[in-house]
């Protein structure tokens, strides 16, 4: 089962401008073929399919952990494209009415590159790639397999590593939403290929873990890996369960170490979740009619909810 919190994995911090176009850049990381849409759909169903649980059930463990991290990055990523998609929160933007419609308040989304994000999502984001074509069931591989489904895991880790150094490359260096996004899940991502690596080489005695990284770039050159591999993020594997999961720490123990060209030290497996961030707010937009043109009413009546709930 899973259990929900609600924050974010990591804090994000406010866009400076609205910029639909990053936002669809943005969104090849929760729908392209190697977004966390295709990550937490193949280690989900990988779990869900996993032969012999108890007799290899540190790598059960493995896949299972991971698979609620990255229900976590759909989450992350989700924010980040609605943020960027809406832009800087406004002082009581979403109160009172969506005024005069007529005079044409969103005539920029006609010029935009994903422009159902506006006219069917509001902004929100969706399981599409940066051109909004629909992620799909054929991005999964659950064959049985153990030594196959690790390998293709390998493979769909540093597919996404080199999909996240392009989307960075192609956002502004002024776009800190997106660009936290990316940093953060650089360091995650690289986590889960060495993991996949630790666990192959202890399965086959083939030692992966030299591939990477792949692409061959250190992340000490993104400035926003830089304060997650500060604090040790790259060494640390969470199990994402107070009392389940723990069989990791067999494959992800403290006799191995950070892989060259990161901060060194040893690694780490922690029980329970990360601290987190605070969840965005997303601010309405009566124009847009989200949550609706004129939603005083609705906060009114929320509003004497949470009171009676207390």
């Amino acid at each position: 089962m899973f259990m929900r919190v609600d924050r974010l994995i990591t804090e994000l911090p406010p866009p400076k401008k609205q910029d639909p176009n990053a936002a669809a850049a943005l969104q090849e990381l929760l729908g392209g073929k190697y977004g966390e849409m295709s990550t937490l759909g193949n280690y989900m169903f990988q779990s869900f399919n996993f032969r012999s649980k108890d007799k290899l059930r540190p790598f059960y463990s493995l896949v299972a952990s991971i698979t609620a991290e990255e229900l976590a990055h759909v989450e992350l990523v989700s924010n980040g494209v609605a943020m960027i998609n809406n832009g800087p929160e406004k002082p009581k933007g979403d109160m009172g009415d969506g005024g005069d419609i007529s005079k044409s308040p969103f005539e920029a989304m006609e010029d935009i590159r994903l422009a159902s994000a506006f006219f069917a999502n509001g902004g929100g984001a969706t399981p599409v790639n940066a051109n909004g074509v629909s992620w799909n069931n054929d991005f999964i591989t659950t064959t049985g397999n153990v030594i196959f489904d690790l390998l293709h895991n390998f493979h769909l880790e540093c597919g996404a590593r080199l999909h996240k150094l392009r989307v960075y490359e192609s956002l502004s260096a002024d776009n800190a939403t997106g660009r936290e996004v990316c940093g953060y899940l650089l360091v995650r991502g690289s986590v889960h290929a060495h993991s996949y690596a630790l666990a192959l080489e202890k399965l086959t005695g083939v030692d992966i873990k030299k591939m990477l990284p792949t692409p061959n770039i250190n992340l000490s050159k993104i400035p926003e890996s830089q304060k997650y591999l500060d604090e040790g993020s790259h060494r640390r594997l969470y199990t994402w369960s107070q009392d389940d999961y723990k069989e990791i720490s067999g494959i992800w123990s403290n006799d191995e170490v950070a892989l060259p060209g990161d901060p060194p030290g040893p690694l780490e497996v922690v029980e329970g979740i990360p601290d987190g961030g605070k969840m965005q707010q997303l601010q309405g937009v009566p124009s847009a009619f989200t949550p609706d043109y004129a939603p005083e009413e609705f906060y009114e009546i929320a509003s004497k909810l949470y009171k009676a709930s207390r």
